[in-house]
């Protein structure tokens, strides 16, 4: 089945690409997501006016992400826990603790979206990334002090 992708695909290909796909793939998982539209002669005729819808809701996107970038690097999280004499904590500081302090500055971000490897376990100052979109990341300054 021909498809036309409406949003660009690991292993599949860009958004406005017509691609051969087995049929179960795009109607059970491409077509309900609104990953794709059926390649019809009506849809490849009008393939030019869906490229720039497509093209303008990405930047729409973007532009969000953009905005959600210079609000959380305005920020620093300020964490308090108890630590040792050696400068290590007692508990640690997660992406939980992160997703909540954002969430209480009305940011949402998914944890998930929060590249943080490991939990930290010092003290100091520390620059977390979030990714918000595939082409922007923020940086979230994060303080750790002891109580």
């Amino acid at each position: 089945m021909k498809v036309i992708l409406l949003d660009d695909i690991v292993k599949l290909g860009h958004r406005g690409d017509v691609r051969d796909v087995s049929d179960g793939y795009a109607r059970n998982f491409l077509i309900p997501q609104k990953l794709a539209l059926t390649a019809t002669p009506g849809n490849l005729k009008n393939l030019g006016h869906i490229k720039t819808q497509q093209e303008a809701k990405a930047s729409r996107i973007k532009a969000d992400a953009e905005s959600l970038r210079a609000r959380i690097e305005a920020l620093t999280c300020e964490a308090r826990r108890q630590a040792s004499e050696e400068r290590k904590l007692f508990g640690s500081v997660t992406s939980q603790d992160l997703v909540d302090f954002l969430a209480a500055h009305q940011i949402p971000v998914e944890k998930r979206r929060i590249a943080l490897d490991e939990p930290i376990k010092g003290l100091g100052e520390f620059s977390v990334p979030v990714r918000l979109h595939p082409e922007v990341v923020a940086q979230l300054k994060v303080l750790v002090v002891r109580e």
